[in-house]
């Protein structure tokens, strides 16, 4: 299969990296011996100013998008906050974000929620709050021809999941052209490091697509609605509490889409069929 078009990806996944992967020895089935690759899964602690927020078990590539991204999408980094500086310490698996502004979580920090997301992502309860309030374009809309050729396009890219397997996979997309490839071990990881691209290079979200390999689960929908991106996108299924907020917020929401096929849950009235599909479209 023809590789995909790279020269429009702002970033795509680095397979020249050698720290993202590892060749461990085993043996087959067969008893044979074999040599494979496997991808690296490191800790990486990150401190928002004086404070410690949280340690994280990540690939370990662009960790300052991953830290801003999950600071804002934990509410803890605003939008006009002004960052200072993001100092990152490989060998010890730190990286502190310091910001303008004076901080103290650590009452959201007691009451913190697990949620499904792999690597044990977490939330916190006052971003329903946030969640709520947003209200999601409508001046935007999706032809289901821009989602066929966007699944090829991902689909043949080459990526760390073709090389290892063992990752999850987020793509921020336009109409039919994905921008922006990043991958982790944890699909909220994935995605965290999108929205700190976004942030810090100023990219707006409004008219942008986001696509995952992950599950269309709660905190998928939450971290989408919180970036303000209209439409999500997956090539896995469904959980019905990620259904119900995707609704409540007016996200279109796609999920097992493949090929030419997908089932939309919520926002149907953005999509244009512009092409023949077998499509499952239920009740908004």
């Amino acid at each position: 299969m023809k590789t995909a078009d790279l020269s429009n990806y702002m970033l795509h996944p680095q397979l020249d990296n050698d720290a993202l992967t590892r060749t461990l020895s085993g043996q087959n089935h067969e008893g044979q011996e074999i040599s494979i690759e496997v991808v690296t899964e490191r800790d990486l602690t990150l401190y928002l100013n004086k404070q410690e927020i949280v340690t994280l078990m990540t690939l370990g590539d662009h960790p300052q998008y991953l830290a801003v991204g999950f600071l804002l999408n934990q509410n803890m980094l605003k939008d006009d906050d002004v960052i200072r500086g993001i100092d990152v310490d490989d060998e010890l698996g730190v990286i502190i974000v310091r910001t303008a502004r004076q901080t103290n979580y650590e009452v959201q920090l007691q009451r913190k929620v697990r949620t499904s997301g792999c690597a044990q992502g977490t939330i916190f309860g006052d971003l329903m709050e946030k969640f709520t309030s947003i209200k999601l374009t409508d001046n935007i809309y999706l032809k289901t021809s821009w989602l066929h050729h966007l699944l090829r396009q991902i689909n043949t890219t080459p990526s760390i999941y073709q090389k290892a397997g063992a990752i999850h996979g987020c793509v921020l997309c336009q109409q039919h052209q994905p921008l922006l490839y990043m991958e982790d071990v944890g699909r909220h990881n994935a995605i965290d490091k999108i929205a700190g691209y976004m942030h810090l290079h100023k990219i707006t979200p409004q008219d942008k697509i986001f696509y995952t390999t992950g599950r269309l689960t709660s905190e998928m929908v939450i971290k989408a609605v919180q970036m303000e991106i209209p439409i999500l996108v997956s090539r896995s299924g469904f959980t019905a509490w990620g259904v119900e907020l995707a609704r409540q917020a007016g996200l279109t929401l796609i999920g097992r889409a493949r090929g030419r096929q997908f089932m939309v849950l919520s926002g149907a009235q953005r999509l244009i069929y512009d092409t023949e599909s077998k499509i499952d479209t239920r009740a908004m």
